[in-house]
């Protein structure tokens, strides 16, 4: 027995560190954000594949997988249609902005760790007395489910409407870039654990720990899905209200224009003034505490190409600061929503410039 725990216990303590080091780890952190602001698709790419290496989930389910294979074959068959159900729903629900609730989706990620490793231990046939599903067709909707929490990842970053389909494939390659270093480490260990005697038993204890695993992200998924649901449901309008009130009422003296602006659901909107050469402006905005992709931007007059020079951009839920401009034309914001709900603005100017009612969505 202390043979048996002695050969199992590195490849524990590896899953141990891929499945619960983080348990909401799937964020998207404001360096993340800026190396896709500054690294455009390869920033894509790069943030996909770190995602993935750190996506316990993603990785236990992988691990989970190649339990029952010994071909080569096999491995890709089925690494093949995993792959092609999260290419699938990542690109489509992004494309098209559909967005899952993080904490609902995580947890049904969570309960397909918990059935492949179920039926990797044969528990279909032992304790239900029936047939297993299909494994092949699980895997290829197992990864659909996979897919959308990638896709709800994705669109936290500020994704660019011009190239939204090349962002979207930058991340997917990112992605498989992970997934194949991942498995193939994966690979290389438990090929050399078949080879120990003592394999059956690590398989055993390996896959009911992933089952363990599994039911423990499931739960803390729903706790958290319980109580921000229900705070996003029943707060986000009182304090979107209070914060135009408040930052109306503190400021207002001090700003010689305060703007309100909402932003639609997984929309955008542009507010431009109209300043001289050499006008300064000072500003600040803020929404109520909801991040948005922002780009402080100016336009020449009389520019008919499309050219504008964007000041800053970033992710953020205020900015603040001055400009001195450097030619004759507008200068504004450009906001993207992509969150499912609609977000308030508030932006107060001090300067000499002309409103403009250049609203667009």
């Amino acid at each position: 027995m202390f043979s048996i725990f002695k050969d199992s216990r590195g490849l524990l303590v590896l899953l141990t560190m891929l499945v619960t080091s983080q348990v909401f780890g799937h964020g998207m952190s404001e360096a993340e954000k800026k190396i896709i602001i500054e690294g455009g698709n390869l920033g894509y790419i790069w943030i996909g594949a770190t995602h993935m290496l750190s996506g316990y989930d993603h990785l236990a389910f992988i691990f989970g997988i190649i339990f029952f294979l010994t071909k080569f074959k096999d491995i890709v068959k089925y690494i093949t249609a995993f792959t092609l159900g999260h290419s699938i729903t990542l690109i489509y629900a992004t494309f098209n902005a559909i967005q899952v609730n993080y904490f609902l989706i995580d947890a049904v990620i969570a309960l397909s760790v918990c059935y492949i490793a179920f039926a990797n231990l044969k528990g279909f046939e032992k304790y239900l007395n029936i047939q297993a599903p299909n494994m092949l067709a699980m895997i290829f909707g197992f990864g659909l489910i996979h897919g959308l929490g990638l896709s709800t990842r994705l669109q936290d970053l500020p994704l660019s409407e011009d190239s939204l389909l090349m962002n979207i494939i930058s991340f997917n390659v990112g992605i498989e870039l992970g997934q194949v270093s991942a498995l193939a480490v994966m690979l290389l260990l438990i090929t050399a654990f078949r080879k120990r005697k003592s394999f059956k038993s690590f398989t055993l204890a390996a896959n009911s720990f992933l089952i363990i695993v599994g039911g423990y992200l499931f739960l803390m998924q729903m706790h958290g899905y319980g109580h921000i649901a229900n705070a996003e449901e029943f707060s986000s309008n009182e304090k979107s209200v209070q914060a135009i009130q408040e930052t109306e009422t503190t400021a207002g003296a001090d700003w010689k224009d305060v703007i309100t602006l909402t932003i639609p659901a997984r929309g955008n909107k542009e507010y431009k003034l109209l300043l001289a050469k050499g006008s300064k402006l000072e500003y600040l905005w803020e929404t109520n505490g909801i991040e948005l992709f922002y780009d402080f931007h100016g336009e020449p007059t009389g520019e008919k190409t499309g050219y504008f020079k964007s000041f800053k951009k970033s992710t953020e839920s205020k900015s603040s600061g001055e400009l001195i401009a450097s030619f004759d034309g507008t200068h504004g914001w450009y906001w993207r929503n992509n969150s499912p709900s609609g977000i308030d603005i508030i932006l107060r100017v001090n300067g000499d410039y002309q409103l403009l009612d250049v609203m667009k969505k």
